[in-house]
């Protein structure tokens, strides 16, 4: 089990986390959201050891991570972080940067190893391509494999995805996360995307500005958020006030009805595929929800929570 024991950090006089206490069991997953600067990579970066707290302490399976002021080459062995910089070999392959740290002294299991990452991150084709010839997904995804080359028991991953194009995001999610579970891989992920929060994280932390503001399980952090703060890092949301009592609505939950309270004056309409993302204005707040077509400017329609 991770344990994260009111640990706090400032880089200079303002503080950029405070208090920070949690604790994750092995083989799970859990995601770090917030704002930019609220200080997720922080977070990762002391959990991995690079730097020194200034309070609490950090645990592993009852082994205290320790920062440089302790270790002579900063980081705990068991573990592995992926910043958003990769820091590939421009000049060797692929395959030689993935298999970097593993052993020459079994050849044969060590090709066997490259080739399953490589099918991991959906980057065979690419073995024997130098990294200075990738794009900056293909150097992300290469990055990965490379982290996971030694299986390391806890692996702490800052915006792995925020690289790669969208229509390879979904494929690679769920192949990197379902590696990760069957090998039971404690992971930590930072990021913006909601769909690594939503599909594949098993528990939630939510940071604004230094400090935890919500954890809970992504159902829960979703469909029940504290504050539309919280809400907004899903998407658009709707903060509506109805009999006195302010709800958080997101737009999937509205629907056109015939009468109701909520009348809104629509200001314009946004294809999704599925369908049409309708801006609309409410007691003089912009208010958004979905409707299967679109509404012409101007006209004024009736809202019901669905």
């Amino acid at each position: 089990m991770l344990q994260v024991q009111q640990v706090s950090f400032s880089y200079s006089d303002s503080v950029t986390l405070s208090n920070i206490h949690f604790s994750l069991e092995k083989g799970k997953n859990l995601a770090i959201i917030g704002e930019s600067g609220c200080g997720k990579s922080t977070l990762l970066k002391l959990i991995y050891g690079l730097y020194d707290l200034e309070q609490g302490q950090i645990f592993w399976n009852e082994k205290e991570v320790l920062g440089p002021k302790f270790h002579l080459i900063p980081g705990m062995e068991y573990m592995k972080y992926l910043a958003q910089d990769f820091d590939l070999m421009p000049y060797i392959t692929v395959a030689e940067n993935v298999g970097k740290y593993l052993s020459n002294f079994y050849p044969k299991e060590k090709q066997e190893r490259i080739a399953e990452l490589l099918e991991v991150v959906e980057m065979t084709e690419f073995a024997n391509v130098k990294a200075k010839n990738l794009s900056g997904g293909q150097m992300q995804r290469v990055a990965i494999a490379r982290v996971l080359a030694l299986e390391p028991e806890v692996l702490l991953l800052d915006e792995p995805f925020s690289h790669i194009d969208n229509f390879r995001k979904n494929s690679l999610r769920r192949k990197l996360f379902g590696y990760l579970k069957e090998k039971e891989i404690t992971t930590i992920i930072a990021t913006h995307d909601s769909t690594d929060v939503l599909s594949f994280a098993d528990e939630v932390l939510v940071l604004q500005k230094g400090e935890i503001l919500e954890n809970g399980t992504p159902q829960t952090i979703y469909n029940q958020p504290e504050n539309k703060y919280t809400a907004s890092l899903f998407g658009d949301v709707n903060a509506i006030s109805i009999a006195g009592k302010v709800h958080l609505v997101y737009p999937h939950q509205l629907e056109v009805t015939d009468r109701s309270d909520i009348k809104v004056v629509v200001k314009k309409s946004y294809f999704r595929g599925s369908h049409y993302l309708i801006e609309a204005r409410y007691d003089d707040e912009v208010l958004f929800f979905e409707s299967p077509y679109a509404i012409e400017d101007g006209a004024s329609v009736y809202l019901k929570l669905s």
